[in-house]
Parts: C-alpha cells; structure tokens; sequence
C-alpha cells in the first residue's frame, strides 16, 4: 500500500473515532505540566491551583501520615462525557451523567484491593462535560468537604486500604476509568492512572494498651471464669491503639449470662452514657410488646385510622387508616419516608426542625406500596409508635418504660431524647452505660424473664426476632425494630438480631448460641462506622469466644 493511502486510511479513522466522534467539545489543553502527564493521576502533599503547578511538585515518595495533606492531580485528554459517549453513543449528555461517573481502582503494592464505581451526584455537571482535569483531596488537614475524602475513607477505612498499609514501604496505585450503569455496569477504557511509593512510620504501641482490661468489681454482673482466646483481643487491642479501629468507646461480651469480657477506649468508663442513636427504637420494640402484654394495646395489627383523626392531617388517604402498629415496627408502613432518601418527603431530617413530630408523620403522603410489604427505613413512623404508646399506658410512656421495663432491669443511669411535646422519643439517642445496654440484649437472650419475673412474653421476642423480609436481597433481615445479620466464622455461620445505631452502636444477641455482645461507639455519619464494628465481631470477638 502506498504511503499516501496509509495516511488517508489513518486520517479517517482520526476523524471517525476521535475528536470528531465527541458528543460535547472539551476545554482546550494548554497547561504544560498536563500536556506532559496526560492519562496521569499526579499524587502531592499540598494543595496546588493548575496554574501554579509545577514539575517539582509531583511527589514519587511520601511519609505517609493521616495528619498530612494528601491530593490528587487527575489529567486526562477528554472530558468524562465523551468518555461515556464511548460506551454508549446513543444517550444524550445529561442521560449519560444520570447513569455513569468516574470508577476508581485503588492497588496495593499491585494487588487490587478496592474498586469504587463513584456516585452519579459526585462532581458537578459542568465540569464533567467539559474538564479534562480535575484534583481531589483524600486527605486534607482542612478538612476540605470533597467527595474525595469520603471515597479515601471508603477505600481506607472501610475496605481494607488501612490492612494494607501496614508499617513499612508500599505502593499505591489509583486507576480511573468511566463506568456506566443500566442494567448491568459497563466499564470503559483506562482514562488515568498513577502511583506512588509510600512509607507508612511504625507507631509506638506500649504493652499497657495491648492488655486486657481488667473486670473491675461491682459490675452488676457474675464475672465469668469460662476461657477465651486472650491472643485475639490482645490483637484487637493493638488495632485500637494503632488507630485501625476508631471511635470505639466500649466493648463488653456476655456468655452463658455471665460478664467475659469488659473494656473501654477513648476516655468512656463503666459509668460513661453511651450515645446510641437509634438503638433506642428496639425499645420501642420491647414497650409495645410489654403494653400488648398487659392489655394496653389489642395486638400489633390495631390500625392509625384507630388512634387517630386521620382526615384532618395533610395528603389524607383512606390507605392511611389501615397501616398498622405492626408495620411500623417493620419499616414497611408504605408512608412516602425513607431516610436514607434525602429527597424523600418522609427523612427523618425534615421532622427534627418541626414543632410537632407526631403531626409531621401523619402529614407525610402515602407511596402505592402494599402496606408491610416493602422495607423502607422511616425513623418517623417510630415516632408515632411511641405517641400511641404514650396515649394508651397509663402514667405516659417514660412512667411506663421505668415501671415495666427499666425497674426489673435495675436500670437506674439512663437519659431520653425528648419530641418537642417533651414526650421521650422513641426514634433514638436513648443514652446508658454499656453493662446496662448488655442487661436489655440478655433479657431477650432469656426469651423476656429477668431474675424469675417476666417482663417481655416469649411469643412477643419470637416475632421480634422473625425476618419479615426474606427476599430484600439489600440486607440480610428486618423483624420488630431488629435487624438481622449472619456472622461467618471458620465456616460457621451465626445468626444473630440487633439493635444498631449511628456511629457503629451494636448490641447483638444471637439466637443459637448463648452470646451477647456490646459495641458502643461515637463515628456518627461516618462510611466505616457500622463496618468496622462487624469486622470487629466477626474478625476478632466470635473467634475469641468459639475459636481456641
């Protein structure tokens, strides 16, 4: 073939599959560091504006310490809506931002240890029509709000980046490519990548902050004498003094009903009242089962339309008379609320600034859902819960809840959440040390009784402890405020229920074997929150218990 005919075949497949083929021209190239590292992920110390950037800033090594500035420099030589059109030429601009963003891969010393296909929300609309840079900071001292710090925190905090950087010399690799998502993801070519060599300064770990913790006398508990495997908790220990594991503020086990194990990190003791969140609404659980249980309340299949004047709140439907206490124990009341739904009418962050909680709820318009049938998390619906108790036991409900409950606990320490009606609210943030959370988990273990009184019917903690969501493929179970989780370890499996709360809050009770346990801690809205504290029961506390 002649040369000129080559450079003609070459032109037209230039002109076929490249600028020409882009849906949105991006902004001219003309930084000469970017022109020199395109499809390069840039790592520096310090934050740099483009125009500033210069040679000698681009780091190859770092001391890698969490109190320092880590950035990302990203350069590359399209703009991410092109790079989307590659995948699917059909979709106009704005379709193509709804569906897909930027996937990012981040390597270890070249093993691949998390892939994050970013949020549609993340970055602006703009820049990702047109940019062909942009520059993150996953670690900043400023606290920069980015998307980038919570994308690092996922990385490193949630999956496995912290393991991986162990003491010594590493490199970290980041690659970047578009993704796009309908019925299945598709991911596009490599847009970007990058790495730099990272040494990660051993921390000085005394033996003090290894140790078991000493059961202290009083505790309110029989001490158990049962062994343990020490090893564990020892390295459990280390992670917490290695920072590995953050915001932990107590950890006690219950075996056989006796106290096994009983520590406490970052400045909270015995007495300390842990903040819990929404641990609280599984009390809700166990107060409607005791007001059933002494003739209160008929049965958890008593309708709104019985308690209330339903007509004379906001976006009336006949649907709303039917909805039962039943299904607002399962998160499925097919109200319009879903607070992991920040656009929902229903988040539980639009009822807190009202100054009626109650009222709030029942305004809230009803979705086309069959009633008990779809899961929703709507922490207000737990809040009118609570109002129908309050209204039907006698003395109030914080009366009630110390009488019936609290009294044969011998609970005495404790501190409510109020609604704006100074009614306790039931929707969380009931606060109490950590043995006494540990008594509320051992009263179910012992199917409702406590020191030979009855307080909870076996009948009713049998329903609490029933999945009525078999099929959610998004979680592992819901029953009456509680949720379920299965455990693995060496190749068992532990069922267990629990109360869970904001920050990693946790007690757990497990319906096969004779163990309770306690996590209190305070990483409030924080991606490694709940994950670090089931790594810590299902890495370290189970096999302490059951794996000598």
């Amino acid at each position: 073939m002649k040369p000129i005919s080559i450079f003609i075949l070459s032109l037209i497949f230039t002109l076929s599959f490249g600028q020409a083929q882009n849906l949105i021209t991006p902004e001219k190239i003309e930084n000469s560091v970017q022109k020199n590292h395109l499809n390069t992920v840039l790592f520096l110390d310090k934050v740099i504006a483009l125009e500033n950037l210069k040679e000698n800033d681009l780091l190859k090594n770092m001391i890698f310490q969490e109190d320092k500035d880590l950035d990302i420099r990203v350069f590359m030589d399209n703009s991410l809506v092109n790079y989307l059109h590659e995948l699917n030429p059909t979709l106009t601009a704005d379709e193509l931002l709804k569906k897909g963003n930027y996937q990012f891969s981040f390597y270890v010393d070249g093993k691949l240890i998390y892939v994050e296909n970013l949020n549609t929300g993340a970055g602006t609309v703009e820049n990702k029509k047109i940019k062909t840079n942009f520059r993150i900071p996953l670690i900043s001292t400023g606290n920069e709000d980015s998307w980038g710090k919570y994308l690092w925190s996922r990385f490193y905090l949630v999956h496995g980046g912290i393991d991986s950087l162990t003491a010594g010399n590493h490199i970290l690799k980041i690659e970047i490519r578009p993704y796009l998502k309908s019925t299945s993801v598709k991911t596009g070519r490599l847009i970007a990548k990058g790495e730099i060599n990272l040494t990660v300064p051993k921390k000085d770990i005394s033996e003090k902050q290894i140790t078991l913790q000493t059961i202290k006398p009083n505790s309110g508990w029989e001490v158990s004498t049962e062994k343990f495997n020490t090893k564990k908790i020892r390295n459990l220990n280390q992670k917490f003094a290695e920072n590995r594991f953050r915001d932990i503020t107590s950890i006690v086990v219950i075996k056989n009903k006796k106290l096994l194990i009983e520590e406490y990190f970052n400045n909270s003791g015995r007495d300390s009242l842990q903040d819990t969140r929404s641990v609280g609404k599984s009390f809700a659980s166990a107060l409607a089962g005791i007001a059933i249980k002494d003739g209160h309340l008929k049965n958890e299949n008593q309708t709104l339309g019985e308690f209330y004047r339903l007509k004379e709140f906001q976006h009336y439907a006949p649907k709303k008379d039917s909805v039962t206490l039943k299904s607002m124990l399962t998160m499925s009341s097919a109200f319009e609320g879903n607070d992991e739904d920040e656009n929902s009418p229903g988040n539980e962050e639009n009822m807190y600034p009202t100054d009626n909680w109650v009222k709030f709820t029942l305004d809230v318009p009803m979705t086309d859902n069959k009633i008990g049938n779809k899961w929703s998390y709507f922490t207000a619906g737990v809040v009118v819960a609570g109002d129908i108790l309050d209204q039907n036991v006698p003395n109030g409900l914080e009366n009630y809840a110390k009488e019936k409950l609290f009294n044969p606990l011998e609970i005495k320490n404790y501190k409510w959440q109020y609604t704006p009606q100074h009614k306790i609210s039931l929707a969380g943030g009931l606060k109490m040390n950590a043995l006494d959370f540990a008594k509320f988990g051992q009263l179910y273990k012992n199917n409702g009784e406590w020191k030979g009184k009855k307080v909870i019917d076996k009948a009713w903690i049998k329903k609490s402890f029933t999945n009525y969501f078999p099929e959610n493929k998004d979680f592992e179970g819901y029953g009456y405020l509680f949720w379920r989780k299965v455990y693995k370890v060496g190749g068992k499996s532990f069922e267990a229920y629990q109360c869970s709360g904001n920050g990693g809050n946790k007690i757990i009770m497990f319906t096969e074997i004779p163990l309770v346990i306690v996590i209190t801690a305070k990483a409030y809205n924080k991606a490694y929150a709940h994950p670090q504290s089931e790594k810590i029961v299902q890495e370290y506390l189970l096999p302490a218990v059951y794996e000598q």
